[in-house]
C-alpha cells in the first residue's frame, strides 16, 4: 500500500498533512492563497476581485481536496480516537 500524504482529522472532518509531501502540498496551497491575496489593491473592482482573489482561491481549493482525497484517508466525521481496529 502507498503511504498516506494525509490522514484523517482526530476532530471533525477533513485531513491533516503525515508526510513531507502533505505539508510541501499544504505550504504551497498556503503560499497560493497569500500570494493572490497580495495582489489586490486596496480599492479592488468587483472584475478585479473576482478575477485576482476569488477565482484563484476557488481553483486553489478544489486542487487541494483533490490531493488530500486521492492521497489520504476516507474523510469522515470523527470525535477522538477511532475505535475502528482495521483503520
Amino acid at each position: 500500500m502507498q503511504k498516506l500524504w494525509f490522514k484523517r482529522k482526530r476532530y471533525g472532518w477533513g485531513w491533516r498533512p503525515a508526510t513531507w509531501q502533505g505539508w510541501v502540498v499544504t505550504a504551497g496551497y498556503v503560499a497560493g492563497v497569500l500570494f493572490f491575496a497580495s495582489t489586490i489593491g486596496p480599492n479592488p473592482n468587483p472584475r478585479e476581485w473576482f478575477f485576482m482573489l476569488l477565482l484563484p482561491f476557488l481553483i486553489l481549493s478544489v486542487t487541494f481536496i483533490r490531493i488530500a482525497y486521492k492521497t489520504g484517508e476516507a474523510p469522515r466525521w470523527q470525535w477522538g480516537e477511532s475505535k475502528d481496529t482495521t483503520a
